[in-house]
């Protein structure tokens, strides 16, 4: 399931700086209950070896302007939260409900709406818009013993390999069921290298993607890319996306606009 939280900037706007996905991220542990946060935080659920977190968030979108290591939000705001756990956006929802903002570091938005979005009819395939980066990588031993992360480009054809490997791994943990990839594709429709950026988690340097993609896939692909995200790192806000259709004019639109 999918969550829109509108919020509002205060009046001369407020300012965070442009790498915010930890803020975030904190932000969302922090107001969930303690045991649900440390259940979902410590424990996850787990694939072999794997730890999955099962949720993500889009960047902030809206009114904004981002300039000078910095992203200015004027006016109205709003951020997609996913997960297919219920419990997890309904205890979301009613911190939001009962605290009426959203607090970033220092600055406070006034929250004006809580929107859960019910989910749409899926087809075969679907146009996805993806909300926040995708961001897909391996990572490599140099000749000195160093270790080195390589990230995918759309264009790869191991980037699409690797979304769909871990589509299947997520429906696995979260189902119990291994499902095959049944000639399962992912790839890109509309990206270009301005769809590129690169931000920092922690320190921590991250190259990932925006852009429209198709997703052939099992439906149950379709339905935890949605809920869960797309590529790695869903949790520190990488990989939320959205179904993105065509409006009765022919023009190309998605359900939230930026």
């Amino acid at each position: 399931m999918q969550m829109v939280i509108r919020c509002r900037a205060p009046q001369g706007g407020s300012t965070l700086p442009v790498h915010y996905n930890s803020l975030i991220q904190g932000w969302i542990y922090r107001h969930l209950e303690s045991d649900l946060a440390q259940r979902i935080h410590l424990e996850g659920w787990l694939d072999g070896k794997r730890r999955l977190r099962f949720f993500t968030f889009s960047r902030l979108l809206g009114d904004l302007h981002v300039g000078n290591g910095q992203i200015r939000l004027l006016g109205n705001v709003h951020l997609v939260v996913a997960s297919p756990l219920e419990e997890f956006l309904e205890n979301l929802a009613l911190t939001l409900m009962h605290e009426g903002k959203v607090n970033l570091g220092d600055v406070s938005l006034e929250v004006t709406s809580v929107e859960v979005r019910h989910p749409p009819t899926l087809r075969r395939p679907l146009l996805l818009k993806a909300l926040s980066l995708i961001t897909v990588y391996t990572t490599l031993s140099t000749p000195n013993g160093r270790k080195k992360t390589y990230y995918y480009a759309p264009q790869e054809s191991e980037f699409g390999q690797q979304v769909l490997r871990n589509l299947r791994r997520k429906v696995r943990a979260w189902t119990g069921e291994d499902i095959p990839e049944d000639g399962a594709t992912f790839r890109p429709v509309k990206v270009s290298t301005r769809n590129l950026s690169i931000v920092k988690y922690k320190g921590t340097v991250i190259k990932g993607w925006t852009g429209i993609y198709e997703l052939d896939a099992p439906e149950p692909y379709s339905r935890m890319a949605l809920d869960a995200g797309l590529g790695a790192k869903n949790s520190q806000g990488f990989g939320c996306v959205e179904v993105w259709e065509k409006n009765s004019g022919g023009r190309n639109r998605s359900r939230a606009h930026d």
